[in-house]
C-alpha cells in the first residue's frame, strides 16, 4: 500500500548567499519568519537548537513552510535541467493577484515572463537570485 501523504509540510531551497536571498524573498513575498539562524553571539544551547537551519531561515505562509539553506558554493547557480528541483510554484487567488505581482516585481527590478494563459489558469514566471525558477499560478 502506498504512503498516504496529504500535503507538503515544507520545502527548503539551497542558496548561495543568505543575506541576498532573504532580501529577495522578504521583498517579493513578505512571508513571516518562523525560524532563523541565531546571531553569532548567541549561547551554544541556542546555536545547537537551531543548527538544523544551517545558517538560514524558515518562512511561514498559508501553504506551509519555505526554508532557505545557505550552503551552496558562491559561484553555483540553479539549473532546472539537472536532477532536483525544476521550479517552485505558489498559488494565488486570482489573475488580479498576478497583475499586482507584476507591479511588485517591476518595482523591484525582477525580470519576469509576463502573465501567461495556460488553459487551466494563468502563470507568472520569474527567478530568485540563485536562478531558481519561481512561478505564481492563478486559477482560470
Amino acid at each position: 500500500m502506498p504512503i498516504n501523504a496529504a500535503d507538503f509540510a515544507h520545502v527548503r531551497l539551497t542558496v548561495t548567499d543568505i543575506d541576498r536571498s532573504r532580501a529577495f524573498y522578504d521583498a517579493v513575498f513578505g512571508f513571516e519568519t518562523a525560524f532563523e539562524a541565531p546571531p553569532a553571539d548567541a549561547d551554544q544551547r541556542t546555536k545547537d537548537q537551531l543548527s538544523f537551519l544551517f545558517g538560514g531561515v524558515i518562512y511561514r505562509f498559508g501553504g506551509g513552510l519555505l526554508g532557505l539553506r545557505p550552503v551552496a558554493p558562491g559561484a553555483d547557480r540553479h539549473d532546472e535541467d539537472r536532477v532536483g528541483l525544476d521550479h517552485l510554484c505558489f498559488g494565488v487567488a486570482s489573475r488580479i493577484d498576478l497583475e499586482d505581482a507584476v507591479v511588485v516585481l517591476d518595482d523591484l527590478g525582477v525580470a519576469h515572463g509576463g502573465i501567461k494563459d495556460i488553459g487551466v489558469g494563468h502563470i507568472l514566471e520569474f527567478r530568485d537570485p540563485d536562478n531558481i525558477a519561481l512561478e505564481l499560478l492563478a486559477p482560470a
